[in-house]
């Protein structure tokens, strides 16, 4: 009998919000991604293990990391601020 375990990264855009990037000074979107890493048993996800979240610049690259409720408060406050175009 056979069991394949294994532990896969996932990773998922969040939120897109525009501010002062703190790595490059420049005002640039920044996308708010969530990262899991889950447990999966014959290629079906079973559980999380893990999550954390951060911010990446999409000038220059740089990230900072996040607590989740900076990461909700970032979706929050995008989602009242949409422009309507």
């Amino acid at each position: 009998m056979f069991l394949i375990f294994g532990v896969t990264p996932r990773e998922r855009v969040l939120t897109v919000v525009a501010f002062v990037c703190e790595h490059c000074g420049t005002h640039a979107t920044q996308h708010v991604i969530e990262s899991a890493s889950r447990l999966s048993s014959f290629f079906i996800p079973l559980l999380a293990l893990s999550r954390r979240y951060f911010v990446v610049c999409s000038n220059c690259g740089g990230t900072t990391a996040l607590t989740k409720d900076q990461a909700m408060h970032g979706v929050e406050w995008a989602s009242h601020h949409r422009e309507v175009s």
